[in-house]
């Protein structure tokens, strides 16, 4: 199972547990922030906010919060000004790893994200050195119970690109021009679409065939993850089920 669909599934676990929710309203709110100040605080005009709104919305942020994020990051209050920048590097076994964080202090980020990968024994590279390796996406669930030719047959007529089995859920893939009109093809066939995400997708990945250099890779994954600058962490390792499944556990 490549990175970028099987850590989705552990940070959904994850998030399910009460004591990450604030530390998931943080990120959000952030990324609500970041787009509003890239491209202004109106929604409908701004396509990237629109996503993050949707984002803030999916995991029950209160709709003050979500106000108050854009208002702040448009002139409307005085709040910290984030800057978007993303760590490039490798973990264990030639893992590649993106990191997309928004930061106020960029100096004190890098030394931090620096030593998280050389902690797990891994190395933060150049700018440019992993991401090539990877696809900006649109990607919306679908879920499992819905009927796959029906999901296949109405996102490809809307522009989608793929359609992948994740558990319990499909994933539809598209580029990021045509995700809303995947979403809205899907929500109209009665097909309940998931909240539209932009990822970066592996282009190959890396297999990790041993479970002690995947419990490496994971762990490092994970505390880049749980930094609180880090916004989104992308990897494109392969690792077997049965070895997912034993740390999972």
């Amino acid at each position: 199972m490549s990175g970028h669909s099987k850590w989705s599934t552990i940070k959904r676990q994850k998030g399910v547990n009460d004591s990450r929710r604030s530390a998931m309203f943080t990120k959000v709110a952030r990324e609500v922030a970041v787009a509003a100040r890239a491209g202004g605080g109106d929604p409908d005009a701004n396509y990237r906010l629109r996503l993050a709104v949707e984002k803030a919305r999916a995991i029950n942020m209160p709709a003050e919060n979500i106000k108050r994020a854009i208002e702040k990051a448009t002139g409307g209050g005085d709040d910290i000004q984030y800057e978007e920048i993303v760590y490039e590097g490798y973990g264990p076994g030639g893992v590649a790893i993106l990191v997309e964080a928004a930061t106020d202090n960029r100096n004190r980020t890098a030394a931090e994200v620096r030593s998280i990968f050389v902690k797990a024994g891994g190395q933060l590279a150049g700018s440019g050195a992993v991401a090539w390796q990877f696809e900006r996406k649109g990607v919306i669930a679908v879920p499992r119970a819905h009927d796959e030719e029906q999901i296949l047959e109405v996102a490809m007529e809307a522009g989608a690109e793929d359609l992948a089995d994740e558990d319990e859920r499909w994933l539809v893939t598209s580029d990021p021009a045509d995700l809303m009109a995947v979403r809205t093809a899907l929500e109209e066939a009665g097909l309940e679409p998931g909240t539209p995400e932009l990822t970066m997708v592996p282009t190959s990945t890396v297999e990790v065939a041993t479970e002690a250099e995947a419990k490496r890779v994971l762990r490092l994954i994970e505390a880049l993850d749980d930094h609180d600058d880090a916004q989104n962490v992308y990897a494109n390792f392969d690792i077997p089920d049965e070895i997912m499944a034993a740390y999972e556990g």
